[in-house]
This record gives structure tokens, C-alpha cells and sequence, in this order.
């Protein structure tokens, strides 16, 4: 249970990061990336689709992930989204009995 819990916490740290600064990756990398982390794709699936071998594709995966969390570490574009948004949170919670505050805490977090 544990394992799954931490499996998905990793999943969707990859794929916030993804999401911020997957376009500074090379086309070949975010389709590689796309395939095997947000498709779910074998490792296997993809080194045949792609003309590489297996350990190829867990290389590129290894560094893309590292590549990301650098950007992360200089930009901080993911922790600062996730500080908002908790914020935007807790506003939202304590907008209760307050129709205009909510309808804007509501239109943010759908922003978000």
C-alpha cells in the first residue's frame, strides 16, 4: 500500500513538472517522455517504436527526469503553482457564507 501511495506521489510530481517545462525538452524526448510516463508505455514498447534499445529509453528517461527537476531547482515554477494554489485553498474554505469571495476563490482554482 505504501508503495503504491509513493508510486503515485512520484507520478504526479513527474507529471506537474512535465507540465511546466516539458517544452524545453527536444521533441524526441517529450514524445519518449510522454510515452513511458503519462501513456504508461513499457519501457520495451518503446525502444521498438522508436528504433532504440530498452537501456536507451531508461537513460533518456533518467535524464529527462533530472533535466526537469533542474529547471524545477532554478525556477521553483511548481513549488510557487502549489503555494498558490494551497492558498487559494484554505481563502476558499474560509470564504464560506461569503458568495463573492467563493465565486472568485472558485474562478481561480479552476484557473489553476
Amino acid at each position: 500500500m505504501i508503495a503504491k501511495v509513493i508510486e503515485m506521489e512520484r507520478f504526479v510530481e513527474q507529471t506537474l513538472l512535465y507540465d511546466f517545462y516539458g517544452e524545453l525538452l527536444t521533441e524526441h524526448q517529450r514524445a519518449v517522455y510522454e510515452d513511458v510516463v503519462l501513456n504508461d508505455y513499457s519501457y520495451t514498447e518503446v525502444a521498438d517504436e522508436y528504433r532504440i534499445s530498452r537501456q536507451g529509453v531508461h537513460d533518456l528517461i533518467k535524464r529527462c527526469n533530472r533535466t526537469l527537476e533542474e529547471y524545477e531547482g532554478k525556477l521553483h515554477l511548481v513549488e510557487k503553482f502549489l503555494s498558490i494554489k494551497e492558498k487559494v485553498e484554505r481563502i476558499h474554505v474560509l470564504a464560506k457564507g461569503h458568495p463573492e469571495i467563493e465565486q472568485i476563490s472558485n474562478e481561480i482554482l479552476e484557473e489553476l
